[in-house]
């Protein structure tokens, strides 16, 4: 069975899978500082509400954005799952697509890769994908398949969080759907501006690629926001919460068959 791990700045998630299938899968807030044993201790127990053992992992994936976080997701894959991982980015790594950008490919976000991979095997092309994480990132894969950039945009959570540090006298809020635009008390205001003003970001953007590009293209949303988000707009044509892991798995059947 396969472990995938994806880290990202806010969260990371943990996922088995076993073939094509998807047995189980976990999510832990992103902490540099946690160990190695934590993670071991953590996961072990998980595994077991699910019916597996560690035992059962013969082979490990890690997608990280938090370099901190780099050293302590090795040592769990290296010392308690007996697996040497591939690292998205690594030079032995093969995503199987084109990475067309002006930068080094391995420079681009490993997340934002997994995401295109999986895009393109799973969806008609052109494509756009929008992932609602601590960014909020729009990445394009052309007719052709190849990953050819994006948008990195503050995520929900980010801006409430900037606009709750930035205002004295702003209570804290949940992200959610208000029940009108124009708000009647301070929190429906501030619910209204950070619900709609979002939405408004996602269709200009969405809007503003498609009309640079000169092409239709659909939109596939995924990261934890995005059910919310897509039900507010019909602008996100489908929502695959499994999109990043799909692209791991794919990544490391392609870097394993070369």
């Amino acid at each position: 069975m396969l472990l995938a791990i994806d880290s990202g700045n806010t969260n990371a998630v943990f996922a088995v899978y076993e073939g094509d299938t998807l047995r189980a899968s976990w999510r832990v807030s992103t902490n540099a500082r946690r160990t190695a044993d934590e993670y071991a201790v953590w996961l072990t127990q998980l595994l077991a509400l699910a019916g597996l053992r560690p035992g059962d992992i013969d082979a490990t994936i890690v997608a990280n954005v938090v370099p901190e976080a780099s050293f302590n997701l090795l040592q769990l894959c290296r010392r308690y799952l007996n697996s040497e991982p591939l690292i998205v980015g690594s030079a032995e790594c093969q995503v199987g697509i084109g990475i067309d950008v002006d930068m080094p490919p391995q420079n681009v976000g490993a997340d934002r890769v997994a995401n295109a991979v999986a895009g393109q095997d799973r969806y008609k092309k052109p494509l756009m994908v929008v992932d609602f994480g601590t960014a909020t990132n729009f990445d394009i894969v052309d007719k052709a398949g190849n990953y050819c950039g994006g948008i990195i945009a503050p995520g929900p959570n980010l801006s409430l969080q900037a606009l709750e540090m930035a205002a004295a006298q702003l209570p804290h809020i949940a992200i959610r759907r208000p029940p009108s635009v124009v708000g009647r008390n301070t929190i429906q205001a501030m619910e209204s501006g950070v619900f709609w003003g979002y939405v408004g970001l996602i269709e200009g953007l969405i809007r503003r690629i498609r009309e640079e590009r000169g092409e239709k293209m659909g939109v596939v949303a995924t990261g934890g926001l995005a059910p919310l988000f897509a039900g507010a707009t019909p602008m996100i044509d489908k929502v695959d919460p499994d999109l990043t892991l799909w692209g791991l798995r794919l990544i490391f059947r392609r870097t394993r068959n070369r």
